[in-house]
């Protein structure tokens, strides 16, 4: 049961276990007939093998109101992207999976690299980056959500309760937010939001000042949470951070761009488990100490662009600060834990602790060699604006890996596959017994040019009919066009009064 709490920055909404699942996704249903709804998740291989996300998958397919889902395939070789598919076929809802080491996707990211605008680093953030691309590609979504996949007590309730704030039309939030307890294996989790960003807020409070960025950061009871969902306009200016700062590099995204009266948060769960990293003590690229340190630095830059200066003086001011606020919490915590019935081991919530505090200090120093340096990848309108058609190679890119991965898995028999015109290269013919089947190009001219020149022919030959020979007509260009040799290429150009 929920709270009635609300701190009067961003909006709170509680659930208060009256209305049913399917209460709420016949509401669902209903906006999605003039809202479509999509669903990202990021993933790596080796969750497909785990216990988390089969029962995802099995849960989200008993959804009615989702129009499409968009799968960012991290880790995976060729015969496991092929297996991912068969995988996501019980979704019962049409998908796409972007497969991120796949040919298609790397060389589309080698291009981004030679003008400066690729993530920097493989991770969830760059996972995260190119499915919302593919989201603005689709250009069919009214909302877009997004979730972890190793949830280990998804229920489909969640994504009905995440979706809701941002669909409904009566209601005015562009982002929602998702929380819940850390309550697993009778104790509880969540250190770093517990023992790091919470007190670390505090802390820079004190050290720095009040301000709005702060007062906003605080306002989330769960601001690590993986679970977020946006109106589709938002998200071509949406930076992302390509480190373990995404949670944090978002939600500062939306107080820099929006009114916080167009934010949320929702319960999403009264019980929620995850993978969970190990602390790493002595390893600082790993684990929850390289989560520590990329968070600290995104907290960092955040508050230098809105004026506040950083001494080594004020974060060894800032590092005291936290110890002292942050063991102060460890007190509030084991009451709470003892009152509940959790076990609670204060040595190892102390010794999390003692790690955050240094990799506060190395947090600083690296902010001071590395000041310009900046953990986001740059939005999808100034890649747009680099590369005006961009976005629609990479629909087009995860389109055939799809029609490909669904061909292969039907056993349909390819005849060939790409074709030496332009536009219409990717196009594919292939065959199912004796049934044909033509595979169309995404990009509409190309589509259309190929539907002229060998679908047509092939329908007109099935239903034997006279071949309807296309209009030609002799041009004289007025520019010159240089072409591959063996390629037919095919230029649009108007007709005025029959010349």
């Amino acid at each position: 049961m929920g709270d009635f709490s609300q701190n009067g920055i961003v909006a709170n909404l509680h659930d208060f276990s009256i209305r049913s699942t399917e209460q709420i996704e016949k509401d669902l249903l209903k906006f999605s007939k003039e809202r479509k709804l999509e669903l990202i998740l990021p993933c790596l291989y080796s969750e497909l093998e785990g216990d988390a996300l089969p029962n995802i998958v099995n849960e989200i397919s008993k959804t009615k109101y989702l129009n499409h889902v968009i799968i960012g395939l991290d880790q995976a070789n060729k015969a496991q992207a092929k297996k991912a598919w068969k995988f996501f076929k019980k979704l019962k809802t049409p998908f796409s999976i972007l497969w991120n080491d796949g040919p298609k996707l790397k060389k589309l990211d080698k291009e981004l690299k030679g003008i400066d605008l690729a993530p920097k680093q493989m991770g969830k953030g760059r996972n995260v980056w190119y499915c919302i691309g593919m989201a603005i590609a689709r250009d069919e979504a009214r909302s877009v959500a997004l979730h972890d996949c190793d949830i280990k007590t998804y229920d489909r309730r969640l994504l009905a309760k995440l979706f809701y704030p941002v669909e409904n039309p009566l209601f005015n939030y562009e982002f929602c937010k998702g929380y819940y307890p850390r309550i697993a294996d009778n104790k509880m989790h969540g250190r770093v939001a517990r023992l790091l960003v919470n007190p670390l807020l505090t802390a820079m409070e004190k050290t720095i000042g009040k301000s709005d960025y702060i007062d906003f950061m605080k306002s989330f009871k769960y601001p690590l949470a993986g679970e977020f969902s946006f109106r589709r306009n938002i998200l071509p200016e949406l930076r992302i951070s390509s480190d373990w700062g995404i949670e944090i590099g978002i939600l500062s995204e939306m107080q820099r761009n929006f009114s916080p009266q167009n934010i949320c948060q929702v319960d999403l769960a009264d019980a929620y488990d995850h993978k969970h990293q190990d602390l790493s003590l002595n390893d600082e690229t790993k684990g929850l100490s390289k989560m520590s340190i990329d968070i600290i630095k995104t907290f960092i830059k955040k508050l230098a662009t809105q004026g506040n200066s950083f001494s080594r003086e004020t974060f060894r001011s800032l590092k005291a600060t936290y110890y002292r606020s942050a063991l102060d919490m460890i007190d509030i915590y084991r009451s709470d834990a003892t009152m509940n019935g959790l076990k609670f081991d204060s040595h190892t919530e102390e010794e999390a602790v003692e790690l955050f505090a240094i990799n506060i200090m190395k947090a600083g120093d690296d902010f001071y060699v590395n000041p310009m340096d900046t953990p986001f990848i740059p939005t999808w309108s100034r890649v747009k604006s680099a590369i005006p058609n961009f976005l629609e190679i990479l629909k087009d890119a995860g389109d055939e890996d799809n029609i490909k991965s669904v061909i292969k898995v039907m056993s349909v028999v390819i005849h060939f596959w790409r074709i030496a015109i332009k536009p219409g290269w990717p196009m594919g013919f292939a065959s199912i017994n004796k049934t044909p089947i033509f595979c169309l190009p995404g990009n509409p001219v190309a589509a259309q040019v190929c539907f002229r020149l060998l679908v047509e022919a092939g329908i007109q030959k099935r239903m034997s009919a006279s071949k309807t020979d296309l209009l030609k007509i002799q041009a004289i260009s007025r520019f010159e066009q240089k072409c591959k040799v063996g390629r037919k290429e095919f230029l649009r150009g108007k007709l005025k009064n029959g010349k």
